[in-house]
């Protein structure tokens, strides 16, 4: 399955995963808090043990909320630091939050890095948002749909896709017979 950073959240990652499909979808890196600070890839983040290790090298246990989330806390460790330009602005300190799905969402990212995953996903990404960009032309009512009612919908877009599959055989079969006549009459 291929999907842009839209596509590349933990639930979706977890469906795909469950269904023992390969998702070859994006996800986001996390963010600095601001320009030029460490974002939480900085930090070492172990979920088996509960720790998180700043770039520092301090090392603070996870507080976990009912929801699943985790919670690193470095506030008292970060008026000495001397990275602490680096890391924060706020006057409490830094705090490192935890998604529940960390390790899902790490695992992705880290397979993403990969050179031969970055050349897979650039030959193939493109030719599918080429093909919906084909699909959603203002032919069809740019984004809207023409009926009411999933099922007419689900069967208007069925009969949108043949005409589009349609249409492109068409100009290669063009393409075809031009190319033969032209290597006919040399």
């Amino acid at each position: 399955m291929y999907g842009d950073a839209s596509y590349g959240t933990a639930a979706v990652l977890e469906r795909l995963d469950g269904a023992g499909a390969v998702a070859n979808v994006k996800v986001q890196p996390p963010s600095p808090p601001r320009e030029g600070l460490f974002s939480k890839d900085a930090f070492e983040i172990d979920t088996k043990a509960g720790t998180v290790r700043c770039p520092q090298g301090v090392l603070v246990t996870l507080r976990r909320s009912k929801d699943g989330w985790a919670h690193a806390d470095f506030a008292p460790h970060c008026e000495t630091c001397p990275l602490r330009s680096k890391c924060t602005t706020s006057k409490s300190g830094r705090g490192v939050e935890v998604h529940p799905e960390h390790e899902r969402l790490q695992r992705h990212r880290l397979r993403q890095r990969d050179a031969a995953w970055k050349r897979d996903y650039r030959a193939t990404r493109p030719k599918v948002e080429r093909k919906f960009a084909h699909l959603m032309r203002r032919r069809h009512g740019e984004r809207r749909a023409r009926m009411r009612g999933s099922d007419r919908i689900g069967q208007d877009f069925i009969l949108l896709c043949a005409a589009t599959n349609l249409h492109r055989l068409a100009q290669l079969g063009l393409h075809c017979i031009e190319g033969k006549a032209a290597v006919a009459t040399a």
